[in-house]
C-alpha cells in the first residue's frame, strides 16, 4: 500500500466528523426535543414545483436515437420538499439530488429508468426500499431514518452510502441482485454484528461508529480488501477467517482490545498488510509496535507508520530465538516424559520382584 493511501482520507474524514459532532454536543437535548415536537406536528405538504425545475434541471444531452435532446441532472436542495410527484415526467434524468428536504416517498423515482446516481441524504425516509433501477450504479441515503437494509436490489449498484442512519440488523441483501456491488457504507448505525453481508463481490466495507461486539458471517468476502470497524465495541479478534483471501486493510481503532495476543488470530489473512490498534488497552502495552511485526510478519504498516527495514530485521530476530525457545521446551517436556515412563517401569518391576512365587 502506498503512502497516498486512500483509507487516510477516509480516517481523516471520520476525525472531521467527530470533531463536528464534539462541537455540536451543546444545545443537542434542545435540537432532540424541539425534533421530537416536530415529528408530532402532522407534515405539511409542500410538493416539487416548476419552478424548483427550472431552477435545478442541467447538463443536456442526446436522448433515444440522438435527434432529441433532453435536461439528464436535476439538484433541488434544502427546499423543505415532502412531495416529488412532478418528477415523474422526467423520466431521462440520469442524475439526482434531493438532499436535505423532508422526503418520506421516493415511490415517484420508480419511472426513471435512466438513472445512473441518486442521493437523497438528510430527508425523512424510513427505507431504502424502492423499485428496480435498472441503471443505478452509485446511491446515497446518508442521515436518514433507515431502520433496515431491506428493499435494496439494482443490479448495476456499485456503491451505496447508508451512514448516518438507525440500521440495528443487516439483512435483505441479495448477492444475486447485488453481483455489482463493490462498496457498502454502514458507519455511524447501530449494528451490533457483522452478521448479513453475504456479497462476494464486495471490496469496500465500512461499519465505524456502530456498536458492534462481534464479527461474524464474513466468509464469502473473499474480495474484500477493506473493512472499517473503528469506535465499536470489540473485545477479541474471533471471527475473521482464512475465506478473507483479498482483505489488505483493516482498521480497529477505539475499541476494547485489551489483550495484545488477540493479534495473532489475525494470522489466517494472508494478504493483511495496514493494521490500526490505536486506542484500544492493547496498544498501551510495552514493545507494542515490534509485538505486532511479531505475530504479523508480512504486515507493512501499524497505525499510521510503516514498519523499517530494521525493525523487520530485529522482529525475525525475536521469532527465531522464540522459535528456538520453544523447541528447547518441547525437547524438555520430552524428556521429563521420558524420564517419568522410565521411573513406571522401574517401579513396576520393582513390585515384580517383590511379589511372592
Amino acid at each position: 500500500m502506498s503512502d497516498e493511501d486512500p483509507e487516510d482520507d477516509y480516517d481523516a474524514e471520520e476525525e472531521k466528523e467527530e470533531a463536528r459532532n464534539k462541537g455540536e454536543e451543546e444545545g443537542e437535548g434542545e435540537e432532540k426535543e424541539a425534533a421530537e415536537e416536530e415529528e408530532e406536528e402532522p407534515q405539511v405538504s409542500n410538493p416539487l414545483t416548476e419552478d424548483h425545475l427550472k431552477e435545478g434541471l442541467s447538463l443536456l444531452c442526446k436522448t433515444g436515437n440522438g435527434l432529441a435532446h433532453a435536461f439528464v441532472k436535476l439538484e433541488v436542495k434544502e427546499k423543505e420538499l415532502t412531495d416529488i410527484t412532478l418528477i415523474q415526467s422526467f423520466i431521462h434524468l440520469r442524475y439526482v439530488d434531493l438532499s436535505d428536504n423532508l422526503l418520506r416517498d421516493l415511490s415517484p423515482l420508480a419511472g426513471l429508468t435512466h438513472l445512473l446516481w441518486l442521493k437523497v441524504d438528510g430527508n425523512q425516509l424510513t427505507s431504502a426500499s424502492m423499485e428496480e433501477l435498472p441503471y443505478l450504479q452509485i446511491a446515497s441515503f446518508a442521515s436518514n431514518h433507515l431502520k433496515d437494509t431491506t428493499g435494496i436490489n439494482h443490479p448495476r449498484l456499485t456503491s451505496i452510502n447508508l451512514k448516518g442512519n438507525e440500521i440495528e440488523i443487516i439483512s435483505g441483501l441479495d448477492p444475486a441482485k447485488l453481483s455489482n456491488l463493490y462498496s457498502l457504507e454502514l458507519r455511524n448505525n447501530s449494528l451490533k454484528s457483522t452478521a448479513g453481508i453475504c456479497l462476494p463481490k464486495l471490496k469496500n466495507l465500512y461499519l465505524a461508529q456502530n456498536s458492534i461486539t462481534q464479527i461474524e458471517g464474513l466468509e464469502d468476502l473473499g474480495q474484500l480488501t477493506t473493512i472499517h470497524l473503528r469506535d465499536n465495541q470489540l473485545e477479541t479478534l474471533d471471527g475473521f477467517s482464512e475465506s478473507l483471501k483479498s482483505l489488505q486493510y483493516l482498521n480497529l481503532r477505539g475499541n476494547a482490545i485489551d489483550q495484545l495476543q488477540e493479534v495473532t488470530k489475525l494470522q489466517v489473512l494472508p494478504m493483511l498488510r495496514a493494521l490500526v490498534l490505536l486506542d484500544n488497552p492493547c496498544s498501551d502495552e510495552g514493545d507494542y509496535r515490534m509485538e505486532v511485526l511479531v505475530m504479523l510478519p508480512r504486515l507493512e504498516r501499524l497505525d499510521k507508520d510503516f514498519y523499517e527495514e530494521e525493525e523487520r530485521a530485529e522482529a525475525e530476530e525475536i521469532r527465531q530465538r522464540r522459535r528456538e525457545e520453544e523447541l528447547e521446551l518441547e525437547r524438555e517436556r520430552e524428556r521429563e516424559k521420558e524420564l517419568e515412563l522410565e521411573q513406571e517401569q522401574e517401579m513396576e518391576d520393582a513390585t515384580l520382584e517383590e511379589a511372592p512365587e
